[in-house]
């Protein structure tokens, strides 16, 4: 179900940035049309099948969410896109345009050049934020940042985000949802049962949760951070130290823009 008018029209030209999507694959490309364009159902329908495993970060020809993707583009017929790459300080470090699948093929080739990373070995630690203002402006726009390097932690690490969030959830039904992030089963079930938008960022950051300790440097007080099964400090550096002080061997990652990378093993 697609925006009357764009259906309608003539010509339709597809803009947007490529980057890491933590389980669409890829922004970009027909992401212009859906979600952009489409209808509240088919939203759902798309952003449901997140729940597979296929639907991650940096995946395109088996992600089931890229792939329902590219179908509403094919069935809008998008004429041509212009997509851009950024760097951290939001300049054009590349640019694509053509037939919507060649050119965005090439665009996610040309990104995975610049921001896939390896690692022979996983973190104990791994600092990271969301890239400033205005990723960070709430936790909905941060937890990408989460996503993004949950794959460099070792399991039962500590993740640390540093992000303001200085309008908290952004969403008030991930506002609400995240009230209960800390019984993944429950979410799981309920998302799983009906498919609910803000709801599913809710899942996908209490899943995380059951696999690492996450931190947060934020304007969030201490008694809600808790809340939602983050621990709050207060000074980044004096919980790094006192971490070294217990095992001077711990490995620790810094990732300073956590929303533009893939970790491949």
């Amino acid at each position: 179900e697609i925006f009357e008018e764009v259906a309608d029209s003539g010509f339709i030209i597809a803009t947007g940035n490529i980057e890491y999507h933590y389980f669409a694959g890829y922004s970009g490309g027909a992401k212009a049309v859906m979600p952009g364009v489409c209808s509240d159902r088919s939203v759902c329908a798309n952003h449901s099948m997140m729940l597979e495993d296929a639907a991650r970060a940096g995946e395109y020809f088996n992600n089931p969410v890229r792939q329902d993707i590219e179908e509403a583009g094919n069935i809008a017929h998008i004429d041509f896109i212009f997509n851009v790459i950024l760097d951290d300080s939001k300049k054009i470090i590349g640019a694509v345009a053509g037939k919507n699948n060649e050119a965005f093929l090439k665009g996610i080739e040309i990104y995975d050049s610049f921001y896939e990373i390896s690692s022979d070995t996983k973190a104990d630690i791994v600092l990271t934020s969301a890239g400033g203002y205005p990723k960070d402006i709430n936790l909905y726009q941060a937890q990408k940042a989460l996503e993004s390097v949950k794959d460099i932690v070792k399991e039962g690490g500590i993740i640390i985000l540093a992000a303001q969030c200085a309008e908290g959830f952004g969403e008030d039904r991930f506002g609400q949802w995240m009230m209960d992030v800390k019984d993944f089963e429950g979410l799981f079930n309920k998302i799983r049962q009906k498919f609910v938008l803000g709801g599913h960022k809710a899942v996908a950051v209490s899943k995380l949760l059951t696999r690492a300790r996450a931190i947060m440097y934020s304007a969030f007080d201490e008694k809600l951070t808790e809340k939602i099964g983050f621990e709050k400090i207060n000074d980044i550096q004096s919980f790094i130290d006192k971490a070294l002080e217990q095992n001077s061997n711990l490995k620790i990652a810094v990732v300073p823009n956590g929303r533009f990378i893939k970790h491949c093993t």
